[in-house]
């Protein structure tokens, strides 16, 4: 008979074990907007406030980029803070896991205190924004940017691209590194914050086709279409994903995903 060592037998036990159980899926819940009389209300006006300040400028934009977004950046700040701080549930707070299923015979964890301060997690959002930009920068020149003409124009084009769509998800997703890769690889349900990015990326790459034709208009020039396309993509998108399409997800997945790369194959209810 031969001799069996329990250390060994126990190892093996323990890897068939671990193997058989299936990994524990992390979900990733939309972005809701705050369940509070204004909150809706300003949800839908952000837009529209946005859209009618790029109208306004529109003409300075074309006649001299530079100075235009430089002047409306601050302005554009003030009103996604303001926007975060009363339509959105901070990053960690009660509000922002509230829309988390809880699994049979799970607690809740105990200790859920007012959670983190909206006005000093808006200032962080708008630090890690800024500290992005530079990122977004060069991402812009590797997709056909002017490299070294134009510097401040990009430059700007940058910073009114993470005010509008990486400052909302840094504010709600706060960093979450299953929540960021979610929202990078399109594995995430569709909200205001999620759909703002994604309406930016497609409305600044749909943006910058009229550029090299050769139409002759002053308002080809870099990067007034790129900018207007952005505008209009990331409050529309924003919109969309928050009503029609909330809680939609690109992946064919079930309720609950993890952080991979979805195929936009689908589209499935949250």
């Amino acid at each position: 008979m031969p001799l069996v060592d329990p250390v060994t037998m126990s190892r093996t036990l323990a890897k068939g074990s671990s193997a058989s159980s299936p990994q524990k899926a992390v979900t990733i819940s939309p972005v809701a907007v705050l369940d509070a009389p204004l909150a809706r209300p300003l949800a839908l006006a952000r837009p529209a406030a946005l859209l009618a300040l790029l109208g306004m400028r529109f003409g300075a934009l074309v006649a001299d980029p530079v100075p235009t977004l430089k002047s409306a950046l601050p302005v554009v700040a003030v009103v996604q803070a303001v926007y975060a701080v009363l339509c959105l549930p901070v990053a960690g707070s009660q509000q922002g896991r509230a829309a988390k299923k809880q699994r049979p015979g799970e607690k809740r964890k105990g200790g859920d205190g007012a959670g983190p301060s909206p006005i000093s997690s808006a200032v962080l959002s708008l630090v890690l924004a800024a500290i992005a930009t530079p990122v977004v920068h060069i991402l812009f020149v590797l997709f056909g940017a002017p490299f070294l003409d134009h510097v401040p124009h990009t430059l700007l084009c940058a910073a009114h691209f993470s005010m509008l769509a990486l400052f909302p998800t840094f504010y709600a997703r706060g960093v979450d590194a299953q929540a960021l890769v979610a929202v990078a690889g399109a594995a995430a349900p569709l909200d205001e914050t999620f759909g703002a990015l994604l309406g930016a990326v497609l409305g600044a790459w749909l943006g910058a086709v009229p550029i090299p034709l050769d139409w002759d208009r002053d308002w080809q020039r870099w990067p007034v279409t790129v900018v207007a396309g952005m505008y209009a993509g990331a409050t529309l998108g924003a919109l969309a994903a928050g009503t029609v399409l909330y809680g939609k997800r690109f992946s064919g997945e079930g309720d609950e995903s993890t952080a991979g790369v979805a195929t936009p194959s689908s589209l499935k209810e949250e």
